[in-house]
């Protein structure tokens, strides 16, 4: 079983270049209801996902008839004091600004840092491998490594892990 990382089709405040994590639950927009309309899948046995309505919606899209199992995990950073804002309404703030200075590597105000979301989301992963439930390829190196940081920064960027078949791919109906 090869397992393959899908990230939720867009939401609103995507569209509007917001820090959306996990403290706010928005779902799918048209536009990304629409955007994943227009791409092929393959087809998948299981499917793991985020517990946030847009990860449940696209799995629902993508993968009709296959129930996904919640890992809480998978949910998205905490963007603390971020949460809901874009760069025009934090430009300015001093909190923001030492954020940037520090490369995106401080915690983000009354949230999580990139490197404790990178951890938690390994963690979940891990979770699953001692289940029996293998990932395949630069994944699971980076995994096992558990110090391969441009590895595991790419687990949280999925919202959906689907098992896949090998049969064709499909287009959401």
């Amino acid at each position: 079983m090869r397992l393959i990382l899908i990230r939720h089709g867009q939401t609103r405040g995507n569209l509007e270049r917001r820090y959306i994590g996990c403290r706010t639950d928005e779902p799918l927009c048209e536009a990304g209801v629409a955007a994943l309309r227009t791409r092929t899948y393959p087809p998948a046995a299981r499917v793991f996902a985020s517990p946030m309505r847009r990860c449940l919606e696209t799995a629902a899209l993508i993968y009709p008839g296959v129930e996904p199992e919640l890992v809480e995990d998978f949910r998205e950073c905490d963007f603390g004091a971020f949460e809901g804002m874009n760069y025009a309404e934090l430009n300015g703030r001093a909190d923001y600004q030492a954020w940037i200075d520090s490369g995106g590597e401080l915690p983000f105000p009354g949230g999580e840092s990139r490197a404790a979301f990178a951890a938690r989301c390994a963690r979940a992963c891990e979770a699953l491998m001692a289940r029996n439930i293998r990932f395949s390829g630069s994944l699971r190196r980076g995994l096992c490594a558990r110090r391969k940081r441009a590895v595991r920064a790419a687990v949280p960027a999925a919202a959906l892990i689907a098992a896949k078949e090998t049969k064709p791919g499909r287009t959401v109906p």
